[in-house]
């Protein structure tokens, strides 16, 4: 079965950009994972290729096994394996280059153990682990060169906990924790170097709250409300340094809404809706500051795209995925069935982009 060019889309800060109609707003077919997985993570290295690690297939298992993907070829390839098979794990690019695997779960087990992935060798290696085992958390490259691991679940409670990744020592500290304890939220960094956390949910309460982390201080303070409560949705900051707040889920169905953040002001305000209400959907932004909304479910799967346009504030339809027999393409990273799972990804320059699947099982 072959992999939908989500990630061809994605990977289009790599040529030159080219008028609309020239791109055709198509999806096409490209090489197909060597295993087929779900609720793994896709990192973009600084040799454009592709880490894809870990995941799960149902009646199969939870992988160790990870892959690369070579876009002047279009095929994925095997490198070394995790010492720990995981899944709903997060995995950062370093700005050494290396990928830091870090918590996710082999059920019943949530895990604090950590791993360094290095391309030159394509090995992974132990490095420090985290002071709290969880999955569902969000982990994002700081300008500093550290990584703030935040929130998550434990398989028993969701954390408002926070800790940094010092690249230099290879061990995680404790930073200031969450206001709120949340999974299932984002964190995007701004242009300031501040991280905005939003949305997410524990136990059955999905929040509109919003904070911002300061790592000059390591405290999270109050960043106002959205206009809508949401969980697995997506954050995509903007070329104009705003957030695009878009879709996800209510907590008993999907949404259409979108909200725009602003630093400057700390406000959130509408953003506009998109064409379809989606939830476990991607955002990718275009080398034109467009952002690309793909897949997703709203009780059955969705297999449109569309177009956020900053200028306009709107939301336009665009080629849709190309679904496999069945119809049961949810987004890029499909196998022989649909299991919802989630990307979330963040652009801080001039750092590649990064992705992270995830899903609640």
């Amino acid at each position: 079965m072959k992999s939908y060019l989500i990630l061809a889309m994605s990977l289009l800060a790599l040529t030159a950009p080219r008028p609309l109609a020239a791109q055709g707003g198509a999806f096409s077919p490209t090489g197909s994972l060597t295993t087929p997985r779900t609720v793994h993570t896709a990192t973009r290295l600084l040799n454009t290729k592709v880490l894809v690690v870990g995941g799960w297939t149902p009646g199969v298992g939870t992988f160790a096994s990870a892959e690369l993907y070579d876009p002047a070829t279009g095929l994925f390839s095997a490198t070394g394996s995790l010492s720990t098979a995981r899944r709903a794990h997060t995995a950062t690019l370093l700005t050494n280059g290396k990928v830091l695997v870090t918590g996710g779960r082999l059920p019943p087990a949530y895990f604090t153990a950590s791993e360094l992935y290095d391309p030159a060798t394509g090995d992974f290696s132990a490095t420090g682990s985290l002071s709290a085992a969880r999955a569902f958390f969000t982990a994002t490259l700081l300008g500093n060169g550290k990584v703030l691991v935040a929130g998550g679940f434990d398989g028993a409670t969701v954390l408002p906990s926070a800790e940094l990744y010092d690249p230099a020592t290879g061990l995680f500290s404790s930073t200031g924790s969450l206001i709120t304890a949340r999974q299932d939220h984002t964190a995007t960094l701004l242009p300031n170097g501040k991280v905005l956390v939003s949305g997410g949910a524990s136990g059955s309460t999905t929040f509109a709250s919003a904070e911002l982390y300061d790592p000059g201080t390591g405290l999270f303070t109050p960043a106002g409300n959205m206009g809508n409560a949401r969980q697995i949705h997506t954050a995509t900051l903007l070329a104009n340094g705003k957030v695009l707040v878009a879709g996800g889920s209510s907590g008993s169905a999907a949404i259409a809404s979108a909200e725009l953040f602003d630093p400057n002001t700390g406000v959130f305000s509408p953003g506009g809706s998109m064409t379809d209400a989606r939830q476990l959907h991607t955002a990718t932004l275009l080398p034109r500051g467009q952002v690309l909304v793909a897949g997703g479910q709203a009780g059955t799967i969705v297999a449109s795209a569309e177009l956020y346009d900053p200028n306009t504030g709107l939301f336009s339809a665009t080629g849709s995925l190309s679904p496999p027999a069945g119809n049961k393409l949810q987004h890029c990273w499909r196998t022989a069935r649909c299991w919802p799972s989630r990307v979330t990804m963040s652009l801080p320059p001039p750092v590649p982009l990064s992705y992270t699947h995830r899903k609640r099982l």
